[in-house]
Parts: C-alpha cells; structure tokens; sequence
C-alpha cells in the first residue's frame, strides 16, 4: 500500500510540473489593436486563466488579480514568427535527402537566452523548424515563449497542428548533391527525391489501410506491413495531418511543387522566403498556398537575385494569407518594423500590415483560433508598445504569454540568462551575424557558375 502512495505521489507531483502555469491579469486604458474587430481606444482587457475572458471600458480586477497600466499605450496580440530557429539544438539533420523521420522537438532548450531577447521584441510565438539541408527535412515545432520555464516540454504548444520542412534549390542540391554526389545534385533531381517520398508514402498509407480493414474480417490471419516512421510520416501528409512549409525562392520551383502536391491531393503548404511569390501569386492563392516571406530581404546568395520589397503586398492583393517572418534570432526582434515596410513598398492598412505578424501566421501554423487576435476566449498573448507598433518610434514595453508578463522593459536586469556556463564566449560582446547578411549580395555566383559550366574542381574548396 505504501508503494502506490509513493507512487500515486509521484504521478501527482509530474502532472502538476507539467502544468502550464496561466495569470490573471487586468489591462487597463491601452489602445487596443484586435486585429480582427478593429480599434478600441482606452479599453480594458480582463484575463482569467490564461484567456482573454472580457474587452471593454472601466472594467473592475477580481481580488488577487494582476493590473497592467496600459494608459496610452498600445496593445496588440502577440506577434508569432513562423519562420525561426531559436529555442532548438539542433538544425538540420543532413545525413539524407528525405529525414521526415526526425523532429526539431526532441531539440528544444529552454534556457537559449535568444527566447527572452524574442520576448523583448513582442514576440510570443515561434514555429521552430528544420533546416533547408534536405529536400524533405525533419518535422518542426511551434513553441510558446514561456521565458523561466526549464523543462523543455513547457514551452511546446499543447495541441499545436504538426508541421514540417521541404526545401528546394541550392540548398539540398549543394548538400546531397555537391557535397555528398548523390541525388539530388540538380532542381529536377529535387523534384525527383519529393515525388519518390511521397509514392513510397502512398504504398505504405495504402498497405496499412488494407491490413487495418481486412485484420477485421473473420478468420483473417496476415501480418501488418513492417512500421517505418518516414513512410508514416509522409503518409500523414498525405492523409492531411501535417502543414509543409518549404523553403522556396524561384517562381519556376514553386509552381512545380505545387504541381506535385496536385498529383498527390495535399493542399496544406506554406512557401517560406518565396522571393519570387509575386511571379506567382494567382496560383498560389488559386491553390490556397500560403506565404510567409522577407520583408526586403534577397541577393545574399546566387538564386536569390531577384526579388522586390513590393512582395508581400502583391501577394496579399491577390488573396494570399501572407506573413513576414525572420528566420533570424537578431531579426525576430524587430519584425514590427519589417510589417511597416509593407506599408511604404506596398501601402498595405495598418490592421494588414499587422496582421502579417499576428493572425497569419497563426493561419499558417493552424493555431489562428487560439491565437493571432484580440478577442474573447483567445490565449492571452499580447505585447503592448509605447507608440504604435507600426512606428519607427516604437519601444515593447511588456509582453504577456498566457496572461503571464514574460518581458517586462521597466524591470529588465542586466543579464536575463537562466543558465550561465562560465567557458562560453559572451555573445553580446562577440556578436557576429553570419547569417542573410546585405553585404553577401551574389555570395555563391562564382561557385555556382564554376558547377554549371563543368569547371568546378571539388579539390579546390
């Protein structure tokens, strides 16, 4: 009997661990930016449990409730980056063209201080995704920035649709390819990896489908077909249970995709970067492929010449659900500011400029209906900024994650590191962004013009 107390004990004690922990809170007197209801000046937000539970004028806290003095500020949901890097150990699993079998979730570090600095920037969510290394990649996670937390699984957001990364162009081609010799060391040889994966996914969706339904027949005695993770994995897309987001730049491979995708009846994609989108926008909104892109981002290397900062708004007047994300923990900081470029490249409204880092992106990860707006019985993400966000003025000044203030501008220490180990290099010191950097324009040219003219020589890298 002692032993199943202990026990019982034990699995109280887990379970409550695991918990997520959910504020109480009062905003009171912010401009409020719902997003999707319009504008609310001097208006209060009620949060109880962790959800938005009343809007409006002169409302009262509960006893024990927290209150926020949003007067004159402007409040606005949380921002959500689906393109991002952060809060993982992990990238990109290169061993092999297709890796649906592996998840960024199985990476996650809750103690990268890269998680509070996105919080300083108003930012609540992040999709953390695979590497472009593969022409399928491994499986990808949506995280709540929840800083403080230190078991990995508290940040991961419970019930978030499952996602994962595809990537065309150089990048696998120079991996598996250049790298490596095999397929595929062309475009067409990317298309060639993706439509192989996705045959072999449909035999085993088909071979499993056939034993489930005949295994209840009487007086059936076959076996199961033998469990592969991959094959599963892309079956799943198939089926429709997982959103792909391919890392995508030319006008020509993204019709392609989509081309693909038809031939295997999927109709959940986002292209990310999708640089050259604008090329294609009717048919990526005639497919209902959605598009999360750079704001003023190209030519950092050979296929990402052509591009233009009129982008994202020529996909959003042609119907497409379009984001603007940063794949860039530095970036990820300031993604207001790249939203307002849309409105001097592309004169987008403000409640679309916005959105572009609030409500769709929470579309593009399928999460929209708890997250991405002000409204009633949503999650209570929410940054609030001294002037408004769309200003080269503005300052975040707290951001709240599931009614819980995770940044706090007039209490933010010197050093907001969980974990500090006392061998690493400081990176605020040492900082160096060898990322998309502007001054990469044509990185790659000479090598790549070498590869396609047959004067490349492996032994001189």
């Amino acid at each position: 009997m002692k032993q199943l107390y202990t026990a019982l004990l034990l699995l109280f004690v887990s379970v409550a661990f695991a918990q997520t922990e959910r504020g109480n809170m009062l905003i009171k007197g912010g401009n409020v930016l719902t997003i999707t209801r319009g504008n609310m000046e001097n208006t209060d937000i009620l949060v109880r449990d962790g959800k938005i539970v009343q809007i409006g004028k002169n409302l009262t806290a509960p006893a024990g409730f927290q209150t926020v003095d949003a007067t004159g500020m402007f409040v606005m949901p949380g921002i959500i980056d689906a393109h991002s890097h952060i809060a993982i150990d992990a990238v990109n699993e290169a061993t092999s063209p297709v890796t649906a079998e592996v998840f960024t979730g199985d990476a996650v570090n809750p103690f990268q201080v890269s998680i509070y600095r996105a919080l300083a920037g108003g930012v609540t969510a992040v999709h953390s995704m695979h590497g472009s290394a593969n022409a399928i990649g491994g499986q990808c996670e949506t995280l709540k920035l929840r800083w403080g937390v230190k078991d990995p699984e508290r940040l991961k957001m419970d019930g978030a649709p499952r996602t994962i990364k595809f990537a065309l162009g150089e990048n696998p081609t120079r991996v598996h390819g250049s790298g490596n010799g095999i397929v595929p060391r062309t475009r067409m040889g990317v298309e060639f990896v993706i439509r192989e994966a996705f045959a072999q996914g449909k035999a085993y969706m088909e071979a499993w489908d056939k034993y489930n339904k005949e295994k209840t027949q009487k007086g059936f005695r076959g076996a199961p077909p033998a469990y592969n993770y991959r094959l599963e994995t892309m079956a799943d897309i198939i089926r429709g249970n997982i959103i792909i987001h391919c890392h995508s730049y030319r006008a020509d491979e993204i019709y392609m995709l989509l081309g693909v995708l038809k031939d295997y009846g999927v109709k959940k994609v986002v292209f990310q970067h999708v640089n050259e989108g604008f090329k294609v926008a009717p048919e990526l909104a005639e497919f209902g492929a959605m598009a999360s892109v750079f704001s003023d981002w190209w030519a950092y290397k050979f296929e990402v010449y052509y591009s233009t900062a009129y982008n994202a708004a020529i996909l959003v007047r042609n119907g497409v659900t379009t984001s603007i994300n940063s794949d860039d923990a530095e970036l990820m900081r300031h993604l207001y500011h790249e939203a307002a470029k849309s409105q001097k490249y592309g004169q987008l409204t403000d409640d679309e400029a916005l959105a572009m880092i609030t409500i769709n992106p929470a579309k593009q990860l399928g999460i929209e209906s708890r997250v991405g707006s002000l409204e009633v019985g949503k999650e209570a993400d929410i940054a609030i900024f001294k002037n408004h966000p769309l200003s080269v003025y503005t300052v975040p000044m707290f951001t709240i994650v599931d009614g819980i203030v995770r940044f706090n501008r007039e209490k933010d220490a010197d050093d907001q590191r969980l974990f500090v180990d006392p061998k690493a290099t400081i990176d605020v010191t040492l900082y160096q962004n060898l990322g998309h950097n502007h001054d990469n324009c044509m990185e790659g040219a000479e090598y790549e013009t070498a590869r396609l003219f047959g004067t490349f020589n492996k032994t001189e890298q």
